[in-house]
């Protein structure tokens, strides 16, 4: 199994729950130039990260490959606790990690996809952190009394991971969210956690 990755990247989250099924891999490093390669084009002609190959199977998007790889180790129990609606609570916060959190998110990784006017960049960033900040108190209520978002553990708590790390990074206001910030260092010591940003720096 091989697994497409550029550090930073939503694909991290793909990379740690490799490591918590114990799946046997392949990390394939890419940086902004390699993505838009005729050969990576060929198999993602998104031309982004994550892409997931298993055999003669090329997947991409963080939310199927996530979903893959815990139906491929169901053991693992990623995917709530067996029941219809457990399943279901899983998906919903995946989703929306994925559609609503991830895509505040843009306007402070591409602003000139947004704006044509340089001067304006610093506006766009600080409606897009309000709007990021927003969410994360949603989450942040929603993990009161619990260790993970569903209650235990699944594949929607690595993606909420990178999120708070890009929200660090990106300067957005975490103060009073201790909630995420106790969530956020337990994980980081995590051994897969661990394992998959020892293998961004390598």
């Amino acid at each position: 199994m091989k697994l497409y990755h550029m550090p930073g990247a939503c694909s991290l989250a793909d990379l740690i729950v490799l490591g918590w099924v114990g799946a046997p891999h392949q990390i394939v490093p890419m940086t902004i130039d390699s993505i838009k390669s005729p050969d990576y084009l060929a198999l993602n002609p998104g031309g982004n990260v994550p892409l997931l190959v298993h055999d003669d199977f090329a997947l991409t998007e963080n939310v199927a490959i996530l979903g893959y790889l815990a139906d491929l180790y169901p053991n693992a129990r990623l995917v709530g606790d067996g029941s219809l609606r457990g399943r279901a609570e899983v998906m919903r916060w995946l989703a929306f990690l994925n559609s609503d959190v991830h895509k505040a998110f843009k306007p402070l990784f591409s602003p000139a996809r947004f704006l044509e006017r340089r001067d304006l960049d610093e506006q766009l960033a600080d409606n897009a952190r309000r709007h990021i900040r927003h969410y994360l108190e949603r989450i942040d209520a929603a993990l009161a009394g619990r260790d993970w978002l569903t209650g235990q553990r699944s594949i929607a708590d690595p993606y909420l991971y990178v999120v708070l790390r890009w929200s660090q990074d990106k300067g957005v206001d975490m103060r009073g969210l201790d909630n995420l910030a106790v969530f956020q260092a337990r994980l980081s010591y995590d051994p897969a956690v661990r394992a998959a940003l020892l293998s961004e720096e390598s």
